[in-house]
């Protein structure tokens, strides 16, 4: 099964990631073009809905972590939302992913980042 990669409209500053099938070794390079192509400078948040991605390889785990360098070279933030069942598993084995950058759904997401942002706010 071939990758599908689709962008969700969200804010300026953010690129919203939806996956649909296999993000293996024949098409982990296709995910990392495409992220090189649309992660444009003003782009400080990126997030992955991995609701409907059906497996992920090693290679995939790659492309995640040399985009998770890249964007917290940029003071930026990285998250997962929405895993497969099966995807969920591979995360929870290999720990590639800190638990703090995943969520069972976009609501869990924002209220999150919501937090935080008022955080920033009542700070003296």
């Amino acid at each position: 099964m071939k990758l599908q990669i689709q962008t969700k409209p969200s804010e300026p500053t953010t690129l919203y990631l939806i996956l649909d099938g296999k993000l293996d070794t024949l098409t982990a390079p296709e995910l990392d073009s495409f992220i090189s192509d649309k992660l444009i400078q003003n782009i400080n948040t990126l997030i992955f809905d991995l609701q409907t991605l059906s497996y992920i390889s090693s290679a995939g785990l790659r492309v995640f972590a040399k985009t998770r360098k890249l964007i917290k070279s940029r003071k930026g933030e990285m998250f997962f939302v929405n895993l497969s069942p099966q995807v969920e598993k591979v995360f929870e084995i290999v720990k590639a992913v800190p638990i703090a950058e995943v969520f069972k759904n976009t609501q869990e997401l924002d209220a999150y980042l919501g937090k935080m942002q008022n955080q920033v706010i009542q700070e003296p």
